[in-house]
């Protein structure tokens, strides 16, 4: 009985390595792989715009935008420099934009506790605990705002709801309705601005001891004096 021929298995062919200069052959290349296991590129991280945010807050305070990079930032937001750059166009424009959404904030509270109903004692009231509250819920980014506005306040150009003007077309119409005497509304407002603003200042630089918001009736009553001076 004739035996059935054996088919002859082929052994598997080694992939061939590129050819290098002079002759030689390259060896494969392989990833450079990290202690955790990943490769060296830095994987995307989901979410990654509030850690750049909050990285580049943290590095503005403390040794300002100017000597603040995007790669540093990065670095401590850990994510890659391209993350950043997927978001802004550079840690200026983040800058202006962190500026602008506290800037903006302001408008609107200033807007609403003081166009709103009630006598003036409960509108200043209103406003000034309105503006501790803000800077107590985020007093890095409220740092940020009120250190850097000589930097960026030229950016906003003067329009109808800017904080500024908003306190001082308020001021001008209560002096028309004779509720505070006469006077340059623009001075009164820079007054009563000044007043909460400065003890900001010095909650920043660690003169002012505990949150804002334990001093709004202090500070509330100082407005009021400015006002009705």
């Amino acid at each position: 009985m004739a035996r059935k021929a054996t088919r002859a298995t082929a052994s598997p062919k080694r992939p061939k390595r590129a050819a290098a200069k002079g002759g030689r052959t390259k060896p494969a290349v392989k990833p450079v792989v990290t202690k955790t296991g990943e490769t060296g590129r830095r994987p995307r991280v989901r979410d990654a715009r509030p850690k750049i945010e909050r990285a580049a807050l943290e590095l503005f305070v403390n040794i300002g935008v100017d000597a603040a990079t995007t790669r540093e930032i990065a670095e401590n937001a850990q994510v890659s420099e391209g993350a950043l750059y997927r978001h802004y166009k550079g840690k200026d424009e983040l800058a202006l934009a962190l500026f602008m959404e506290t800037h903006n904030r302001l408008s609107v509270m200033l807007a609403e506790a003081l166009g709103g109903a009630g006598t003036l004692d409960e509108k200043v009231h209103a406003a000034v605990t309105a503006y501790c509250a803000l800077a107590d819920e985020d007093f890095l980014l409220f740092s940020f705002h009120l250190v850097s506005l000589h930097k960026y306040l030229p950016y906003d150009r003067r329009r109808e709801d800017d904080p500024v003007s908003i306190t001082e077309r308020i001021i001008a119409g209560l002096m028309d309705a004779g509720v505070i005497a006469k006077g340059d509304p623009a001075l009164k407002a820079a007054m009563a601005l000044g007043v909460v603003m400065q003890a900001g200042q010095n909650k920043i630089y660690n003169r002012l001891p505990g949150p804002l918001s334990r001093h709004a009736p202090a500070l509330a009553r100082a407005v009021l004096a400015v006002l009705k001076s």
